[in-house]
């Protein structure tokens, strides 16, 4: 489940995983940095912006995607419970977040480095073409010797206030899934991983994981603060999906002082996730963990078959049902007769035709529509497969 079953040591793997990490992205929530008050943790964010120009100096691209807007506004405005009104929470959050990139860049200054803002919403990542906009001006920041501090827009963001990434941990790895030969590191309230409740005295803490299953999920223990809505099942959930771009991903103590430059040392702290050998790279990548799903094609139990194990594309005669109303070249989940996702692709053709043509065979495309530009619906090229 988690142990290294290979004779390789742990520590091999993560001299390894920095090793091999031309940019490093940070993700700390709310809970490492406010205090018990809800008031932001200045003192954490000085030890934070070390550890990052640490990593920088050292060549790499670096990232810090940071939680804490709004818990950070709510300290300020001298608020003791988080309000649920949306108007509320976007002023809060825009009062936060100045204070916040403030912290950041008078902490990044001292030691002769920059903070840059970058605001996301969840459309930013799903356009294929903002996405491309968004790592250009990242690997520009890093250029330009700056630490880009990565925050979900919820001064603006309706849907993301009140349904956010999950505390920013699915957005720290799609921000990872930019980025090549990248390693996600997420500061956690606990020191990482554990067999069991973290506040027993007989829970161990998993050094390793080489395959992230039900089993490692199964593990999660999720606390209680109203302040944030991330949990051990939410990191876990974005390693998994860092895992599947190939980037290894560590989940650490945030609230040791000195838990970057361990990270960077390769030394046992938290626990390391290995990717597969083989990650997503590009348009797939971009398929899999960003892009906005727009329709579903339903598949029998041959098609689901030949993409899972044979590495075909998807073809009419393999369709049993269409449901949304989508445009060729959108996104669409790809399931089986179960409901269970099958993968994700670019479909060559609008929902109407596709109803169309469900059923029969490639030949019969030109006969029934007119035309046959492609051959399939999905191709392999543009798909991405759940195994």
């Amino acid at each position: 489940m988690s142990e290294s079953s290979s004779s390789a040591q742990p520590s091999d793997f993560r001299s390894e995983a920095i090793e091999g990490a031309q940019s490093v992205v940070v993700k700390v929530g709310t809970r490492v940095l406010t205090d018990s008050n809800g008031k932001l943790d200045r003192q954490r964010i000085e030890t934070l912006s070390a550890g990052l120009c640490e990593i920088a100096e050292s060549g790499r691209q670096t990232i810090m995607v940071s939680s804490g807007a709004v818990g950070a506004g709510m300290g300020k405005l001298g608020l003791e419970e988080r309000p649920t009104g949306l108007s509320q929470l976007q002023a809060i959050a825009a009062v936060g977040q100045a204070d916040l990139i403030q912290a950041y860049e008078r902490a990044l200054a001292k030691r002769g480095r920059h903070a840059a803002q970058v605001l996301l919403t969840r459309s930013d990542l799903k356009r294929r073409d903002a996405y491309l906009h968004v790592r250009n001006a990242l690997g520009q920041i890093h250029q330009f010797g700056a630490v880009a501090i990565v925050n979900e827009n919820d001064s603006v963001a309706v849907s993301e206030l009140m349904t956010t990434f999950g505390d920013n941990d699915r957005l720290a790895a799609q921000v990872a899934g930019l980025l090549g030969d990248a390693l996600l590191v997420i500061l956690s309230d606990i020191d990482g991983l554990y067999d069991g409740p973290p506040e027993l005295d007989s829970s161990k803490r998993i050094e390793l994981v080489e395959s992230l299953d039900d089993s490692v999920f199964s593990l999660a223990q999720d606390h209680r603060n109203p302040l944030s809505k991330g949990g051990m099942a939410s990191k876990l959930a974005a390693a998994q999906l860092a895992n599947s771009y190939g980037h290894p991903v560590i989940i650490g103590p945030g609230r040791d002082d000195q838990v970057l430059g361990k990270v960077l040392r390769g030394e046992n702290i938290g626990t390391l996730f290995l990717p597969p050998h083989r990650g997503l790279r590009g348009r797939r990548r971009w398929i899999s963990g960003s892009a906005e799903i727009a329709g579903k094609l339903v598949l029998d139990a041959g098609a689901a078959r030949a993409l899972r194990h044979d590495g075909r594309s998807l073809l009419a005669i393999g369709i049993i049902d269409v449901k949304g109303d989508f445009d060729a070249g959108d996104v669409v989940l790809l399931v089986d007769a179960d409901g269970r996702e099958v993968g994700r692709g670019l479909c060559n053709y609008p929902a109407d035709e596709v109803r169309q043509i469900r059923g029969h065979a490639s030949d019969a495309i030109a006969e029934i529509l007119g035309h046959r530009p492609y051959e399939s619906v999905v191709h392999r090229d543009n798909m991405t497969v759940v195994t």
